[in-house]
């Protein structure tokens, strides 16, 4: 296609040259990676069938995608094809993402692939027939699972089976159903009509999971996303234990886990070493604000050393998540691809020039069948992938200045690296426990019930925010179960006579852009409703186990600016990546003694000479030993490769 990214990025024959060397040396790592035992030696790379089907994907459709994948995308690195979820609900008329009753289950309260999308699953066969035929095309198989048993699968109290034993799990005499081991207070928050947690302290809860994941590997299935287990959905008991099963299994199985809203760096170190790969934000889509939300999370886990950290048999790599690009479907709809991608094109190689550089996995999320030269040059793009790969040291930059470009007059605006976007308006969040700034709340008033934030003394507060504990009528039955449930813990509520309970997480299913502030709704049994104030000031929510805090909210201006990345390369190359948020055209220079102030101690650019090629431009510069500069595009990115030399 004429005037593609890829084309004017440089040479037909410098292109072929980058292709070809970037194929023979993934296939050669990943033999080697194979022979090694070790997972997820690189970021990984795929297709997610989410954005562009959501739910409603089929047999014929899946295996239609992923033999164009093989073809097309698997010289590149991608490897996985994944089946997203709700694979086992069936499409009739009132089925939607969050409906009960129509899910595909076994004796044993597992989930099946509905047998009118998935035909080859008929007879108890499950994802058999489709994994087969996708490991024929040189691929590898995945699907989405969710966290706990089904709902559908606790209202039948369907038996709990031992995999290592045979038939029916039993312990103290008599045989265990879903009801003993599912926790129904523990709904998932954006999807509970269709799964609650289980409870993993029990040989039953145990046995259950240990079934299901000897399932998926019968099947033949090598990856596993695993939903509402992370970020405001945290289930560490169940990641844990997941991780243990899939360490036992004879095949290996790359584990992800998902979603990423409100992750920090202190909760991704909680489980990088349990998993292959981790959300670190919402769902992302096809929104401006999306992609940009997505730098600060970045820079703040490869500031703590997290990307290509130590992993499930392996490696694990924060995950940015899919690339929405191409043609898609919408979040939670019933029907399958029909738009195109929402971002112009500055805004897409945007977003795939921050995930390569900062070493996301790679899954693309568009409709494989209708492919567009420009979508499809972007996401094969062999520099783009070179640095997914096999660059290092690859962290946030802040030695540049950026001009904006207006019709009027030219103005600087020096990178200010610790920002100054930052409003004095806070809202209600969730974290770790382990952050020291969870460990802010104290008892104010005894006799109310008042519990209050105490805020750091740079963050005034207009006055101060504190929650009541809820003064609960004569118990029912039913509540003074639920209270021997959660003893000790409480309702909360904003002020002392309200009628409504602050719950933790959100009762939808967030996206990049967004996150959890709390919501008040009626006070009812659910854990995402119950807190615990700790003697260390720790305010915990029975749900995710997370602890509240106030989070400073970022003012709108936070999605203009310039950022930039750096990144070193395995033949002695320097990237560096500078991004324009604002809505005009900004110049941005680097100076060469920047970036050898930020690579000190990993290269030594001192005095150094240095020629530079542009990507998205094709432009050649230098040599030079006093700075690189360019103008970018709104929204847009640059891209630098540089070589350089010491006088």
């Amino acid at each position: 296609m004429s005037g593609s990214p890829v084309e004017r990025a440089g040479s037909t024959g410098f292109i072929f040259f980058f292709i070809v060397l970037i194929n023979l040396s993934f296939l050669s790592l990943s033999t080697e990676a194979r022979s090694s035992g070790q997972h997820a030696s690189f970021p990984p790379r795929g297709w997610n069938s989410y954005d562009s089907f959501c739910w409603t994907i089929s047999e014929a459709e899946f295996l239609q995608s992923a033999e164009i994948v093989s073809k097309r995308l698997l010289p590149h690195g991608y490897q996985y094809v994944v089946v997203d979820y709700l694979w086992y609900r069936k499409k009739v008329e009132g089925a939607f993402v969050d409906s009960l009753g129509f899910d595909v289950i076994d004796e044993w309260g597992r989930l099946h692939p509905d047998p009118t999308r998935w035909p080859s699953s008929k007879g108890g066969k499950g994802f058999t027939e489709v994994a087969e035929k996708v490991h024929r095309m040189g691929l590898k198989f995945g699907i989405h699972v969710m966290g706990g048993i089904s709902t559908q699968a606790y209202n039948a109290n369907t038996l709990v089976m031992d995999s290592v034993k045979g038939g029916a799990y039993e312990e103290s005499g008599r045989q265990w159903r879903a009801k003993d081991i599912g926790i129904k207070e523990k709904a998932c928050a954006w999807m509970s009509h269709g799964f609650m947690s289980v409870n993993t302290k029990l040989g039953a809860g145990k046995a259950f999971f240990r079934s299901l994941y000897r399932q998926y590997a019968e099947w033949g299935v090598d990856f596993i996303k695993h939903d509402c287990v992370f970020g405001t959905d945290f289930n560490i008991e169940e990641i844990t234990f997941v991780s243990e099963v899939l360490k036992e299994l004879d095949r290996p199985v790359l584990y992800s886990i998902s979603p990423g809203t409100s992750v920090t760096p202190t909760l991704a170190k909680e489980v990088s070493h349990l998993v292959n790969m981790y959300r670190i934000t919402g769902d992302d889509w096809d929104i401006w604000k999306d992609v940009v939300s997505h730098f600060d999370i970045s820079r703040d886990l490869s500031a703590s050393s997290m990307i290509g950290a130590l992993g499930l048999q392996g490696k694990s790599w924060p995950d940015l998540d899919m690339l929405p690009l191409g043609w898609l479907t919408d979040q939670g709809s019933n029907i399958g691809p029909h738009r195109a991608c929402k971002l112009n094109l500055e805004e897409q190689k945007t977003q795939m020039t921050l995930w390569s550089i900062a070493k996301s996995p790679l899954m693309f999320g568009g409709d494989v069948r209708n492919l567009d030269d420009a979508t499809y040059n972007l996401i094969t793009n062999p520099t783009l992938l070179e640095i997914n790969h096999y660059s290092s040291n690859n962290k946030e930059f802040q030695y540049f200045t950026a001009r904006r470009v207006s019709r009027n007059n030219h103005k600087i605006y020096p990178h200010h690296p610790t920002g100054n976007n930052i409003s004095t308006k806070h809202a209600f969040g969730l974290t770790s426990c382990k952050e020291p700034k969870a460990n802010t709340w104290s008892i104010v008033d005894k006799n109310r019930g008042q519990i209050c934030w105490n805020q750091y003394p740079t963050e005034k507060l207009e006055k101060p925010f504190c929650l009541y504990n809820r003064k609960a009528p004569l118990a029912s039955e039913e509540e003074t179960k639920h209270n021997q449930l959660f003893q000790g813990k409480v309702h909360l509520q904003t002020n002392y006579k309200a009628e409504s309970c602050l719950g933790a997480s959100s009762k939808q299913k967030l996206t990049s852009k967004d996150y959890s502030r709390g919501a008040l709704s009626p006070c009812k049994l659910d854990a995402n409703q119950m807190w615990e104030l700790h003697s260390n000031g720790t305010l915990e929510n029975s749900y995710s186990g997370l602890c509240a805090v106030l989070n400073p909210v970022k003012a709108e201006a936070s999605s203009n600016g310039v950022r930039s990345w750096i990144a070193t390369g395995r033949r002695g190359e320097v990237y560096i990546a500078f991004f324009n948020l604002n809505q005009v055209k900004t110049t941005v220079t680097a100076k060469i003694s920047g970036i050898a102030t930020a690579l000190r101690g990993k290269k030594n650019l001192e005095g150094a000479s240095c020629k530079s090629h542009e990507l998205w431009s094709g432009k050649d510069f230098g040599p030079t030993k006093d700075s690189v500069s360019i103008q970018v595009e709104s929204h847009g990115p640059a891209l630098f490769v540089l070589h350089c030399s010491q006088s």
